[in-house]
């Protein structure tokens, strides 16, 4: 079973692997949202720009997702500012918060094509204390003044069509897009700015030299005043510790055949994107050819049909038991990264160093926007940034990540059970 995306998206532009010695004022190292919005910015802002990915654009997790567009932190609004202090705080809400207007608008003024919709987003509760803490989320939104309407358990089946929520919280900013095809189209704009992009290359070392920086790659480097690594959960050992300061978390997909219409118009009809309110979540959505994509934790490895899924799919037809007969075509997973804090992290462990990394699911608007504003820290140094700027911190016992993975979900799960 293949990867969706990658059989529905136009292909990527042409680039080619570095093979020579270059100079740049910017290394973009990793070639997913953060990196090729950096780039596309940093390139309208007159930098030049080499972008260097060991795979292609929107290989990782930029590439893998479920494609739906969320706003806000992981955390609620007042704990982020309790977290942080009232002005910082008050910025990052803000910040996250209008992450999928500053999508959409790039979408809408690079023309690139991606099945983008803004169609809201779906928090769902299954258990009264979820319902409960949706109720005390939208309170915190509406103060804040988000465009967020509570939905009943009647609201929610309407929406949904199951009735397997207590109730809803919909926040009319967040929707949806084709991740695969939006990368590509991102790399498109970068370079059609003027960015280099080498795909097939690998940054194998960094170095510091008296003008800024070298990023050496196995038939080349670069020699740059600023490096902005942007490598998510791919992170590797280029950076020390870098790698150690975030969790590689796997999730999982499968994608049904396009449902006929009748049948479509029962699945999610309000063609928002869900996400469970649950320690241990499943998000879904319809996408614009009427196949339902159903994503959750999967085992922690690359999977390549839907056997190590199968849950997903029982699932999947106890919401909608009109699916009994459906086939599902595709299924994929891929690594994402998660941090100790549930923040994104953003580094600047020297000067002219950048780091961005650890959306926790999070990343499509997210990460488009953290690329554009490290652009224009770039371009502007000092300039006030919208995130905390910390010091890598490796994770304790980071070595047991994997065992540490598997108890928590196991964790998260029987709480969702239990209601708690």
């Amino acid at each position: 079973m293949p990867n969706l995306y990658r059989d529905t998206a136009e292909p990527g532009p042409s680039t080619y692997p570095l093979e020579a010695d270059l100079n740049a004022d910017v290394a973009v190292v990793g070639a997913g949202f953060t990196g090729l919005s950096a780039a596309l910015h940093l390139a309208e802002g007159g930098a030049a720009v080499a972008v260097l990915e060991a795979e292609e654009p929107g290989f990782g997790a930029s590439g893998r997702n479920g494609g739906q567009v969320n706003p806000g932190l992981k955390a609620d609004p007042d704990v982020v500012e309790a977290d942080h202090g009232v002005e910082l705080g008050r910025r990052m809400n803000a910040f996250a918060g209008g992450a999928p207007q500053f999508l959409f608008d790039l979408i809408a003024r690079t023309g690139i094509a991606c099945e983008a919709r803004r169609n809201g987003t779906l928090r769902a509760a299954v258990t009264p204390r979820q319902a409960e803490r949706l109720r005390v989320t939208a309170a915190q939104l509406e103060r804040r003044g988000a465009p967020v309407e509570l939905l009943d358990a009647a609201a929610a089946a309407r929406a949904t069509g199951t009735d397997r929520y207590l109730g809803a919280l919909r926040d009319a900013r967040g929707g949806d897009l084709q991740p695969l095809a939006y990368a590509r189209g991102l790399a498109r704009a970068a370079l059609a700015a003027g960015a280099r992009i080498h795909c097939g290359t690998r940054a194998t070392a960094l170095e510091a030299v008296p003008s800024g920086w070298r990023v050496r790659t196995a038939c080349g480097s670069v020699r740059c005043g600023h490096v902005l690594i942007a490598t998510n959960g791919y992170t590797d050992g280029l950076l020390p510790g870098l790698a150690r300061s975030v969790v590689p978390v796997f999730g999982a997909i499968a994608a049904t055949e396009p449902l006929a219409a009748a049948l479509a118009a029962t699945v999610m009809p309000s063609r928002s994107v869900l996400y469970e309110s649950g320690a241990v979540t499943v998000y879904y959505r319809v996408d614009q050819a009427g196949r339902l994509l159903l994503g959750g934790r999967g085992p922690q490895r690359e999977i390549e049909d839907a056997r190590p899924i199968a849950y997903l799919l029982r699932y999947a037809r106890r919401l909608w038991p009109q699916l009994a007969g459906v086939r599902f075509t595709h299924a994929w997973g891929g690594r994402l990264a998660m941090t100790a804090d549930h923040y994104p992290h953003v580094h600047e462990p020297e000067p002219g160093l950048h780091v961005a990394l650890g959306y926790n699911g999070r990343g499509v608007a997210l990460a488009t926007r953290v690329g554009a504003a490290l652009a224009a820290r770039i371009l502007e140094p000092g300039l006030p940034f919208d995130l905390p700027i910390t010091p890598v911190r490796p994770i304790r016992l980071h070595a047991a990540w994997p065992l540490a993975v598997r108890a928590a979900i196991l964790r998260g799960r029987l709480r969702d059970r239990l209601g708690l």
